[in-house]
């Protein structure tokens, strides 16, 4: 009897959990697994300039590659309407302010462009890269900055 109401209440809870999921296929699921993995790989680019990992130049350069193209990709998931959603971080300016939050998209991809092309040059000189992913790492914070909720 007692681990029947054990099993039940395990499974309870499960249910609970994950009727919590946003849909992957949906804007939000969709330009939240972007941003996580934008945040994963700028995050490994900064590690690797600031000693927290090993600096390997392949792989920044591929990580300058791939943080340069997922740039482009978040924005064509936030609808013209705001989803009526929980699990969202974005502002409700969003929205109401398009000019302005188009304006720091592209001020990113300016951003990762530059790191991209910073990366490319051969050999790969860690004091060559530190401006440029700053300017990502700023570019990403000026949009959490108006238009994320924390």
């Amino acid at each position: 009897m007692m681990t029947s109401k054990i099993l039940f209440a395990v499974l309870a809870c499960t249910l609970i959990v994950g009727c919590d999921r946003v849909d992957p296929n949906s804007p939000l699921g969709q330009r939240q697994a972007i941003f996580k993995d934008m945040l994963k790989t700028s995050e490994d680019l900064g590690g690797m300039l600031r000693g927290r990992l090993m600096f390997n130049a392949e792989r920044f350069t591929q990580g300058a590659t791939h943080l340069d193209e997922i740039s482009r990709q978040p924005w064509q998931h936030f609808p013209q309407v705001r989803e009526n959603l929980d699990g969202s971080q974005a502002r409700d300016e969003v929205w109401q302010r398009q000019e302005r939050f188009q304006q720091l998209a592209r001020e990113l991809e300016a951003s990762t462009a530059e790191l991209r092309a910073a990366a490319q040059v051969q050999p790969l000189r860690k004091p060559a890269l530190v401006d440029p992913v700053a300017k990502v790492e700023a570019a990403c914070r000026a949009c959490h900055d108006e238009f994320r909720v924390y």
